[in-house]
């Protein structure tokens, strides 16, 4: 079956650390670019960043840039999302997204594949 999966989700703590991984299986993610999107309860799923083939990231939003880091490793065929300082706002059910091709699409591009995204809630 192809698909995209996260994993890494969970509860966390304010001011907190964590890794969500995404990894694909029935194709090779490395050839992808790959995404994260968030959605906050009663609010639309919102794009974070995007990493290219070749490791470039690109930013759907300034509003994690200095707490979210995007990364992949193409030989584990991983993409992670680490996130640092975490804020109860920052709960939301997180989603990894996958086009074939060189470079981040935009936002509400054609994406190929969707994960069933993984909860995190950040509170004490």
């Amino acid at each position: 079956q192809l698909q995209v999966v996260e994993s890494g989700g969970g509860l966390v703590q304010p001011g907190g650390s964590m890794r969500l991984t995404c990894t694909s299986s029935g194709f090779n993610l490395g050839f992808y670019a790959v995404a994260w999107f968030r959605q906050v309860p009663g609010k639309e799923r919102a794009g974070i960043q995007c990493i290219e083939r070749r490791h470039n990231a690109r930013y759907y939003t300034d509003a994690h840039r200095e707490r979210f880091t995007i990364s992949r490793d193409n030989a584990a065929n991983e993409v992670y999302l680490l996130m640092l300082r975490l804020k109860p706002e920052d709960t939301a059910n997180y989603y990894c997204a996958a086009m074939a091709g060189e470079n981040c699409p935009t936002e509400d591009g054609n994406w190929e594949y969707w994960g069933q995204g993984a909860q995190v809630t950040v509170s004490a």
